[in-house]
């Protein structure tokens, strides 16, 4: 019958090409909506050439000579007799971008099928030299966004990491409220990992398809990815809520409160992953689980959204609050120094709220692509080093602890040396 028919490269072009494009128009998890579409017509043709054996090995007699029904990587070409031949039409998922009335034939020779006529990417007009142009442009693309997240977050873990030293080191910052700043670092800290880890198990092999990876490191991944996402944004809620709470309970008894945050900022989002890998587990356990398009993906969408809405609800307050107590003729000059400090990081720390991400809470995902991924993904990965920047770098009481503590070590240093100059002067 001869060797099977293999795609030609060209095929394989319009494969990738088309997956990019599907970012655009699908609903589905969309990088990988053409592999599945073929997969799910390679299986079905699959399961007709299987029917066709059994029931040839059934039947005793020998068949007429002719050719089997064959998958050549996009149709399925059923048995015909020798010297027929049979047509097809473009791939129903290609009528998305351009409708072809065209029509692909195959004859059924002595030595198998023969080559498509026309080629699919003639019968289905799609040219070359644009498929190659768009294709290349597309993964630059992509590519270039890869490199600019993975500096921020090299950089973001870089200034987190010297944050929560600072904290930690000088005992005199040891409070309620900077306690509450290393939790929500470390939160960072944990996603910024967890992106990384990510992309070293999903694409650290170009070959690798993984539209259809399925192993358990590749899912232990995404859980974890999912769990630092969660807890990053409820320790932002918890920021939002300790910020309230200075507000209500005038500077007081913030220490009682702690536990509670703990409590939300890991512990809510420990529970909602364990529910979503327990429900993944078992009724939707096929790929790596990185695909938004099933209703399960809602056990974490869901509590995303609570945490989101519920901290631009607590930023609006917040300022409601500082702007009555500042124009208040009750308060003394010096609390409204404080309330005014506390405006400007209220105003300072509007991205840090989440409030940018309401513009695509409730869109679907497949809607605004290109803005979404520059702010989830470049903005996103620099929001660690903005964390650590205001909270840490440009807050006065760190800097006047270093001040104070580089002044001490100055003084010791100058003291050391003059010991020494004088023991050597005597001597």
């Amino acid at each position: 019958m001869g060797g099977p028919w293999k795609p030609p490269s060209t095929c394989r072009l319009l494969l990738l090409l088309l997956t990019l494009l599907l970012l655009q128009v699908q609903a589905t998890h969309p990088d990988c909506s053409i592999i599945l579409y073929f997969q799910q017509q390679e299986a079905e043709c699959l399961e007709i050439i299987r029917s066709e054996n059994q029931t040839a090995a059934s039947s005793g007699p020998p068949r007429q000579q002719g050719c089997l029904t064959h998958w050549d990587g996009v149709s399925c070409w059923g048995a015909v007799p020798l010297g027929q031949s049979r047509a097809v039409s473009c791939p129903d998922i290609l009528h998305i971008f351009k409708k072809s009335e065209a029509l692909i034939r195959r004859n059924c020779t002595e030595s198998g099928w023969s080559s498509p006529s026309p080629p699919y990417h003639t019968a289905c007009q799609l040219e070359d030299s644009s498929i190659s142009n768009d294709t290349e442009a597309k993964k630059g693309y992509f590519v270039t966004m890869k490199v600019l997240y993975t500096c921020g977050y090299s950089t973001s873990l870089a200034a987190l990491f010297l944050a929560i030293g600072i904290f930690s080191c000088f005992r005199k910052l040891h409070c309620t409220r900077n306690c509450i700043h290393i939790h929500f670092f470390s939160s960072f800290i944990l996603r910024g990992v967890a992106v990384l880890i990510k992309d070293s198990v999903l694409f650290s092999d170009d070959s690798a398809d993984h539209c259809t990876l399925s192993t358990v490191s590749c899912k232990a991944a995404i859980t974890f990815f999912q769990y630092s996402v969660l807890a990053n944004f409820y320790w932002l809620l918890v920021e939002g809520l300790y910020l309230q709470t200075l507000l209500l309970l005038t500077f007081t008894s913030e220490r009682r409160y702690i536990w509670w945050y703990i409590l939300i900022g890991w512990g809510v989002p420990m529970l909602t992953v364990c529910t979503w890998v327990l429900t993944r587990l078992q009724y939707d356990n096929h790929g790596c689980w990185d695909d938004h398009s099933s209703v399960y993906w809602w056990v974490i969408k869901a509590p995303i959204l609570l945490a989101i809405f519920v901290n631009f609800l607590i930023f609006l307050n917040v300022t409601r609050m500082l702007a009555q107590k500042i124009w208040s003729p009750d308060i003394s000059k010096s609390y409204k120094q404080q309330y005014m400090r506390l405006t400007k990081s209220t105003l300072l720390l509007i991205p840090l709220f989440g409030v940018h991400y309401v513009a695509f809470a409730l869109l679907p995902e497949h809607t605004g692509v290109a803005p979404r991924l520059y702010f989830e993904l470049v903005l996103g990965s620099y929001q660690g080093f903005l964390v650590a920047l205001l909270y840490c770098f440009l807050n006065g009481e760190v800097q006047a602890e270093i001040k104070r503590h580089w002044g001490k070590w100055q003084s010791s240093m100058e003291s050391n040396v003059f010991n020494l100059v004088t023991q050597d002067f005597t001597a």
